[in-house]
């Protein structure tokens, strides 16, 4: 989740069991402390095979808001965007419009895949839908609360996160080596991958549900700035759910 401050006892990975993986030093980016427990485990192991992407600028996009993203609760691959996660992916499309993309890939979880294809409609380009790019399978996590998340969690039937930064690290690898610039379109864990992997620090303001983002590469160092920003720096720019970071994790 994206918002996870508040504490509940429910379904909350307490059936974990230790963790007995080998951790180098943490990663010196920065991961918003509203992401939920575990994170500064997830870019320790990103950061243990760091991403270096050829090109020197990217786009990356969360998808649309679903019901489940507003009720924080784990969700499957089909969970289809809300009426408001639609408004976001339109009010995002609008951001993206102007900008010069010449690849979508994205996760084909129907979240993404749908924001991906109206993203995609004024670029006349069709989105390469990935499995690889699906959000990490919380297993019998699905369905619970997912406010008290812990990314540290080994779930049943689910991924560890070693498992989930792994596939993660070389799903963006390919998505990268695509036709220049690129544009991804996942989830909100892939953003905390892909930050541990470029040594990227997060803030709520690139966190939320179609948020459309650009990395940019000075050198060896990475960026990342919100659109929306760029075309607006007083961050006045209106978008659905602007006052909301983000709605839950996925």
């Amino acid at each position: 989740m994206l918002h996870g401050r508040v504490r509940i006892d429910v379904c909350t990975c307490s059936d974990h069991r230790p963790s007995t993986m080998s951790i180098s030093a943490p990663s010196s980016a920065t991961i918003h402390p509203a992401g939920g427990a575990g994170l500064e485990l997830l870019a320790s192991l990103a950061a243990e095979h760091p991403l270096a992407p050829a090109c020197d600028h990217f786009y990356f996009l969360r998808h649309g808001q679903t019901g489940r993203n507003a009720l924080r609760i784990f969700q499957a691959v089909d969970e289809p965007l809300s009426e408001l996660g639609l408004q976001q992916a339109a009010a995002a499309a609008t951001l993206l419009a102007g900008e010069p993309i010449r690849s979508i890939v994205c996760s084909d979880a129907r979240r993404a895949f749908d924001t991906a294809h109206t993203v995609a409609a004024p670029h006349g380009l069709t989105p390469f839908p990935q499995p690889t790019l699906r959000e990490r399978h919380f297993g019998a996590l699905i369905g619970t609360s997912s406010l008290n998340i812990d990314w540290a969690c080994e779930p049943e039937g689910g991924e560890t996160l070693a498992e989930f930064v792994a596939r993660k690290r070389s799903a963006l690898e390919a998505a990268l080596d695509q036709t220049a610039p690129v544009l991804v379109v996942a989830h909100g864990g892939t953003l905390y991958v892909l930050a541990g992997l470029l040594g990227v620090p997060l803030d709520a303001r690139v966190l939320g549900n179609a948020m459309p983002l650009r990395f940019e590469r000075n050198g060896t160092t990475w960026s990342v700035r919100a659109l929306a920003d760029m075309a607006d720096p007083a961050g006045g720019a209106a978008r659905p759910d602007a006052a909301d970071s983000g709605s839950a994790i996925a």
